[in-house]
């Protein structure tokens, strides 16, 4: 268990305490259910009723809401960071491994930092590098020539395969692959005919990877995740794909090949990206758009429908399928207006 003073807890979040800091936190929880050994924050006004209630050790909040908890406040101007950084400090994953496990099947000429942890059952392939304080978990497949940099941690059956590089501090959740093949293939008289994909996948630093992602190699030249990214659970990125700083993209995104996303967009669940098509910095595009051209301004985009009664839903679909005859009726009518005017 961690445990932690709110003096020091205030020190490393860059809050200012109001209270007694002498008083041992352990954990993060909810506001309704946070216990004098935890930490909670209030971010959005419309809870502050709650706090009434609330017997946390600690409540991180803004100086404006203050006076509404009567117990020991860290005041902070961005509450949700606070919190955020509070919950690594109190993080109680464990780590993924220990030392360099007996199990661990690591060839000969892989380099393999002292510091580095690497499980039972893993797999460390021929030319391979492994940084610093890295983990490495069970059943992860660490291929031929791969680099995973310091810090950064491969979960249980992730795989990365030959030749990717990933930096430091990365996280690969359990059942991610990294450079599997890119769908490339030429067609001979209906037949379809494999070309090799032979570029990499590079990834910078401070990198997430979903469980069960799929970014695949380049088909040349490599796919590039650059720092910073955010990337959640059953996203497919094809190959050569370039996702640039601080882009963060939910769940079920689909993006075709050679697609360029710029920095700091943000891609909501479902979202589908056409390919050869690039996305301005500060794009934001809302849950199950498609996209099908480049966005070239910064901004929010949305093409996905709401869903509504079943009844309005066929109503509407109904009408849609006018729209061409309408079209055509409102020609018609113009034209008629037209010779009325001219006549």
């Amino acid at each position: 268990m961690i445990e932690i003073t709110l003096s020091e807890l205030a020190t490393r979040i860059n809050a200012k305490l109001i209270g007694d800091g002498s008083v041992v936190v352990s954990s993060v929880a909810g506001i309704p259910d946070a216990t004098d050994r935890e930490v909670t924050f209030l971010n959005d006004k419309k809870y502050l009723s709650d706090l009434t209630e609330c017997n946390a050790g600690a409540v991180i909040l803004k100086d404006e809401f203050s006076d509404a908890f009567s117990g020991n406040r860290l005041i902070a101007d961005n509450p949700y960071l606070a919190y955020a950084l509070t919950a690594q400090i109190l993080d109680p994953t464990p780590t993924l491994a220990t030392g360099i496990a007996e199990g661990a099947i690591i060839a000969a000429d892989a380099i393999v930092d002292a510091s580095a942890h690497v499980a039972s059952g893993a797999v460390i392939e021929s030319g391979a590098t492994v940084g610093a304080y890295a983990q490495i978990a069970s059943g992860a497949y660490i291929g031929k020539n791969a680099v995973v940099g310091e810090h950064s941690k491969i979960h249980a059956n992730a795989t990365i395969y030959h030749g990717c590089r990933l930096g430091q501090y990365c996280i690969i959740h359990s059942g991610a692959v990294i450079g599997s093949d890119g769908f490339g293939f030429a067609n001979n008289k209906g037949e379809w005919v494999k070309i090799p994909q032979v570029g990499n996948v590079v990834i910078g630093n401070n990198v997430e990877v979903g469980s069960n992602t799929s970014i695949d190699r380049g088909t040349i030249k490599d796919t590039l995740i650059h720092d910073g990214v955010k990337i959640d659970n059953l996203v497919h990125i094809a190959h050569n794909v370039e996702v640039d700083e601080n882009t963060a993209i939910a769940g079920g995104v689909i993006m075709a090949g050679s697609t360029y996303i710029g920095k700091r967009c943000t891609l909501a669940g479902g979202v589908a990206l056409n390919g050869h098509i690039k996305l301005a910095d500060d794009v934001h595009v809302t849950g199950f758009s498609m996209v099908t051209k480049s966005l070239t301004e910064a901004g929010v985009y949305s093409s996905g429908q709401p869903a509504t009664t079943n009844r309005e839903w066929r109503k509407n679909t109904v009408k849609l399928r006018q729209v061409d005859s309408l079209f055509d009726r409102v020609k018609a009518l113009e034209a008629e207006l037209k010779n009325i005017k001219n006549s």
